[in-house]
């Protein structure tokens, strides 16, 4: 299987009135196959890539272009840059935030992505890296506020909003006292 090439050039991004890039992303999700059935908060995996420089973890994102729709932006992003495939669910939210590399603002979109295809190669695959890992690491390795804020409504979202109050959590409470039942 060969990978296709990522999108260059900015000559079709998209642009608010007032002149900023409008950017889409995505976080990566699936839940650690767990024979314990631990609480979801803890079995919750997401997947991070590194910037292009290596010196930043991150969620995909990247422009939004005017040949696509945003879920068609998402899903290719997800695939250029992650190597992920998936169903993606709800708006997690917008933010206007500062791009690190040109100081410019932009406003951005983060939606979940439910994987459920990891490619074997990908566009970015020589020059970013994807790691799994937990929801709470990924949210400590992350340093861009909006993305750690979009992770946060990610992980109420699926805890129903805490972990100890998770359908999940009242699950493993019962298979547990049910084991240690005589």
């Amino acid at each position: 299987m060969v990978a296709q090439a990522a999108r260059q050039g900015r000559h079709l991004q998209r642009f608010t009135r007032t002149g900023l890039r409008l950017v889409v992303g995505c976080i990566p999700y699936k839940f650690e196959e767990d024979i314990r059935m631990e609480p979801i908060g803890q079995s919750l995996q997401v997947l991070v890539i590194s910037s292009q420089n290596g010196q930043e973890l991150m969620f995909p994102k990247g422009g939004w272009e005017i040949d696509e729709s945003i879920r068609d932006a998402v899903h290719r992003e997800a695939m250029e840059e992650a190597g992920v495939k998936g169903v993606i669910e709800r708006i997690l939210g917008k933010w206007r935030y500062m791009g690190k590399a040109d100081k410019s603002y932009k406003y951005g979109f983060m939606y979940p992505l439910n994987v459920k295809e990891e490619l074997l190669q990908w566009p970015e695959m020589g020059t970013r890296h994807r790691t799994w890992m937990a929801a709470d690491k990924a949210r400590e390795a992350c340093k861009q506020p909006w993305m750690r804020e979009a992770l946060d409504r990610l992980q109420r979202r699926l805890t129903g909003g805490t972990a100890a109050n998770s359908p999940c959590t009242a699950i493993a409470k019962m298979c547990t006292s049910e084991r240690s039942a005589p």
